[in-house]
Formats: C-alpha cells, sequence, structure tokens
C-alpha cells in the first residue's frame, strides 16, 4: 500500500504547510509594529506509521515431503512507515498447521512415527524502499502513470519444527518501478537481485542416511546448510479500491501480489542434486471487505478488514516440482500449492 500511504503522507506535509503564516500587513502597520516571524515546526522523522495485526486460516496447503494436505492458522504482524526519502515495510507471520504436516521427529522417511502435532513456522521479511525523486528533490523519475523509482533492499528468514528443519536466509536488492492505478490504486514491480545463502535440509546433513563414504561438502553438508547460487528475482503487487461501485458498496478492494525466483542451482546446496527451477509464490487476487467503513463511517476506513484470498505456489522453495524427490517419490504433488484462506485484519 505503499502509493496510498504516501499519499495520505503528502496530505499531512501540505496541512503542516498551511500552518505557516501567510498573512500581509502594510508597511506602515510593520514599521510600527515589527512580528518577529513564527518558526516552522519541525516535520516528525516518520511521516506515517502504521500497524497491523492479522489472523487468517488457510485450507489445502502442502509441504514439500509431506503426502497430505494440511490446513493452517496464521498470525502475523505488520508495520509500515513513510519517511523523507522512502518507506520501510516489516511483516513476521506464525503458522500452525494441522496434524497432517506434523512436527520433529513425524516425516521421517527412514524411520516412519505417528502422533506428532502439527509443524509451527514462522517467517519473517523486510522490504526498504528510497525514492530517487526525493533524494534528488525532482520529478524526472515520474512520468505518465509512472510515480517514481525507487533502491530497494530487504531480507527473508524462516525457521520450522518439521523434520525437514528449513532455516532460510536471503537478502535482496533492486529497483521499485511504482505505478499509478485507478481509485487511489498502485502497482509496483521490483526487479532484484536474490541471494539464499542459507536454508537448512535435515536429507542433506552428514550422517542422516548412514550412507559409507560420505564426504563432507561434497556429497553431505557438514551441518545440514545449503548455500544456493545468487539469482535474479521479481516481486510485484498491487492494491485499487473498487471506487466504481455505488456508495452502498463503496466498502470493497482488491489487491494481489506475486514473486519470481530464479534457479538458483542445485536443490542440495554446493552438493550435487536435481537442479532447481524457477518458483512461483503468488496470492494472485484478494478481495478485501472493509468491515470498520460500513459499520461506523469513512472516519475508520481500514480499521477492520475482513477478506479472502487465493493463493498458488509453483516449485515450492525452488524445489523441481517434476523431478525432485521430496516432490515425488516421497511425497507427490506437495511441491504444488493452491489454496484458499481467509482471514481478518485490525489496524491499532
Amino acid at each position: 500500500m505503499a502509493n496510498r500511504f504516501r499519499a495520505i503522507a503528502a496530505a499531512t506535509l501540505l496541512s503542516l504547510t498551511a500552518m505557516v503564516p501567510t498573512g500581509s500587513a502594510g508597511a506602515a502597520d510593520m514599521a510600527a509594529m515589527p512580528v518577529k516571524a513564527k518558526p516552522i515546526p519541525d516535520l516528525p522523522f516518520f511521516l506515517l506509521i502504521d500497524n497491523r495485526f492479522t489472523y487468517a486460516y488457510q485450507w489445502g496447503a502442502v509441504d514439500p515431503g509431506v503426502t497430505a494436505k494440511t490446513t493452517k492458522q496464521v498470525f502475523a504482524f505488520t508495520h509500515f512507515d513513510v519517511w523523507t526519502y522512502g518507506t520501510n515495510f516489516f511483516n513476521i507471520g506464525l503458522e500452525k498447521a494441522g496434524k497432517s504436516s506434523p512436527a520433529n521427529p513425524c516425516a521421517d522417511p527412514l524411520r516412519p512415527i505417528t502422533g506428532c502435532e502439527g509443524a509451527t513456522e514462522i517467517y519473517g521479511l523486510i522490504r526498504s524502499t528510497i525514492g530517487f525523486n526525493e533524494v534528488f528533490n525532482t520529478k524526472a523519475f515520474s512520468m505518465g502513470p509512472l510515480r517514481n523509482v525507487s533502491f530497494v533492499i530487504g531480507a527473508d528468514g524462516s525457521t520450522e519444527n518439521r523434520f525437514f528443519s528449513a532455516s532460510k536466509r536471503d537478502v535482496v536488492t533492486g529497483l521499485q518501478f511504482a505505478f499509478d492505478l485507478p481509485y487511489k490504486g498502485f502497482f509496483n514491480v521490483n526487479p532484484l537481485f536474490y541471494y539464499e545463502f542459507a536454508n537448512r535440509s535435515t536429507f542433506t546433513q552428514c550422517g542422516y542416511a548412514g550412507a559409507p563414504g560420505q564426504i563432507p561438502g561434497v556429497s553431505c553438508n557438514i551441518d545440514g546448510n545449503r548455500q544456493f547460487n545468487p539469482t535474479w528475482a521479481v516481486e510485484l503487487n498491487y492494491y485499487m479500491d473498487l471506487g466504481f461501485l455505488p456508495p452502498s458498496m463503496d466498502y470493497f478492494a482488491i489487491s494481489g501480489r506475486a514473486g519470481f525466483y530464479g534457479p538458483k542451482g542445485s536443490e542440495n546446496g554446493q552438493i550435487i542434486g536435481t537442479a532447481t527451477k524457477m518458483e512461483i509464490n503468488a496470492e494472485p487476487i484478494r478481495l478485501t471487505f472493509d468491515a470498520s467503513k460500513a459499520i461506523w463511517g469513512p472516519k475508520y476506513t481500514h480499521n477492520v478488514d475482513v477478506w479472502v484470498a487465493y493463493r498458488l505456489w509453483r516449485n515450492k522453495f525452488g524445489l523441481d516440482e517434476n523431478a525432485s524427490l521430496p516432490c515425488t517419490t516421497f511425497a507427490p504433488g506437495s511441491c504444488r500449492e493452491d489454496s484458499l484462506y481467509s482471514g481478518v485484519t485490525v489496524k491499532f
């Protein structure tokens, strides 16, 4: 929602500017009664701060290497802020799966164990932008629907208690091209450099399978951590109020996102393994109902949102859904997800 919040920040700036005295007086009055100019009030460092909590429920989720589909409860905190030269976005979420996607030590294909509770995963990401128009005090990076071009930097991290024991760490950097859409909407396109420098896998850890002749760093990873090759990525996101609806239905908005991440070498990191494929992680469409506006009026717009979304994931985590062992031999179809999820988001 960067574009929308920047518009709010601009309105804030205008309102603060309006506080500066602009009246005039005659020369005689000024000579008789000198007036000391009022100081221009300092702007706050953050022009806007927005914090939200989300609870959601997902149906039809999959996890690589796990045969059955599962449901997930999602608890998430999201922070967004605008400052003089750009924006910051931070999200951290906890996903609690059902028993069909069990926690450690279940789901070991070599030593099957049953009765474990559902697994828990924690995932966080941060993205920061620095706008070229703001840095250079220009409008040269605005043209037609293109509103701004920004430098982007960010990182992702996760951990889980499944047998697989993934623990992802990556960094991204690149550009953001921000476009305006009708009805207070925006569309952002981020071409990025992507480097996943660590992601643990129990299956690649030395000694796991007990195979003789394992060579650390050649046929197995000493601590299970895989280091992947740098690659490209493209992240997209959009938002638009459905402002063409009649006033009696002016409570709806659509939004979505998509991430495309290029092949990053062997799925086992620096040791031999099946080649990774381009990963697609997307929420193409989310329909949001502004419940607080409908109940309490425009003053409370988007304080409480109720939404439903469709999610798709192809080649999950970069694993080739048609060739990787976890996706085929161990659990066919477990690297391809089509799911529905719905939730409530509250601003505080």
